[in-house]
């Protein structure tokens, strides 16, 4: 059993990164994989259908109903995103979008954040190079920021699933109780950042653009991708139970925040999926969510805000990396050492 379930886990991890049809397809391509997991460990029952067809739907009608919201706003924020820029200044601009997106992220999704945080790209008229560094340190913050409640993103979906019996017994607010002190820091502390990194005004010309505007087709694509892609991590952590009981537990938590590190290049929801259980004890897991939230911003696979923005206004891994990678590993370091300080007697 064990041996069939670390080659899923390696299929699950890698696959998608090497093969670009099933990174397209990957919703379908995780719930085979959670029900050949599933096979493996035999546990299939009503209860279990029933949980996997029940978890997905509040998320699911958070992203249809803010997908809808933001439309109807769509063109309202592009025509006054330039005038409160010049109002209020860029750097406070920045520093108060990055905020807002950031802490409502747990709200409205980090989906719909990332939407609006395209849409505030494309009308502002700024360089380039100084609109890379605006969205992906809004995207930390927004992948930061959604991990407080079960709709904010598909990650905190899967963790309230998988912790809601005991010993945590897991409700709406959970994550919310146990990590608003490590995140609502990190947002503000991300937002400080773009105001020191920002230019004092605005470019008179235009550096990233969307592709193309929200339709009723794309919130309705979107929201069946998401109803899937939660259903199929439900069935992914009840076959990975196994592997969480008898190995990840009894890695240290500083083992499990370093080695997350893998979420820069995987997606930290499918990662969370096979790493957290009601087995690990509470630091575990705050460190092991610490590490796949924070390096999850690293690079553009790494979470849901950076594949949206990235796809949509055409940017490159390689512009993606060279400025969110040392931003990463910095925000890594600095985390690290304040879970050593938490844990110390």
């Amino acid at each position: 059993m064990f041996v069939g379930l670390a080659i899923i886990l390696a299929v699950v991890l890698f696959v998608p990164f090497f093969v670009k049809k099933v990174e397209e397809e990957l919703e379908i391509f995780l719930f085979v994989m959670g029900c050949v997991a599933v096979t493996i460990t035999s546990q299939w029952g009503k209860s279990l259908i029933t949980e996997a067809l029940i978890e997905p739907i509040k998320i699911t009608l958070a992203v249809l109903i803010a997908g809808f919201l933001f439309k109807a706003l769509q063109k309202p924020i592009a025509r006054h995103v330039n005038q409160i820029a010049d109002t209020i200044g860029l750097k406070l601009f920045t520093f108060f979008i990055i905020i807002l997106l950031g802490l409502l992220s747990s709200v409205i999704t980090a989906i719909i954040a990332a939407l609006v945080l395209v849409e505030i790209i494309t009308s502002l008229t700024l360089d380039r190079k100084h609109e890379i560094v605006f969205v992906v340190l809004a995207c930390f913050a927004i992948g930061l920021g959604a991990a407080l409640t079960p709709i904010g993103e598909p990650l905190s979906t899967i963790v309230i699933s998988k912790l809601k019996e005991g010993p945590y017994f897991a409700d709406f607010f959970f994550l919310w109780k146990q990590l608003w002190k490590y995140i609502i820091p990190g947002v503000l502390a991300v937002g400080i950042l773009s105001m020191i990194l920002m230019p004092d005004k605005r470019q008179k010309k235009h550096g990233l653009e969307e592709d193309r505007e929200e339709d009723v087709k794309g919130i309705l694509v979107r929201a069946a991708k998401v109803y899937l892609f939660v259903l199929a991590l439900v069935f992914l952590g009840k076959g990975f139970k196994p592997i969480v009981d008898a190995y990840i537990s009894h890695i240290p938590y500083q083992g499990l925040y370093w080695i997350n590190m893998i979420s820069a290049i995987l997606d930290n929801a499918t990662l969370a999926a096979a790493e957290i259980g009601p087995s690990l004890g509470l630091l575990q897991i705050k460190a092991a969510l610490l590490g796949l939230l924070i390096s999850g911003g690293m690079l553009i696979p790494g979470n849901i805000p950076n594949i949206i923005a990235a796809g949509k206004l055409k940017i490159k891994s390689s512009e993606w990396a060279k400025f969110g990678v040392p931003v990463g590993l910095v925000i890594m370091a600095s985390y690290f050492f304040l879970l050593m300080a938490v844990a110390a007697p």
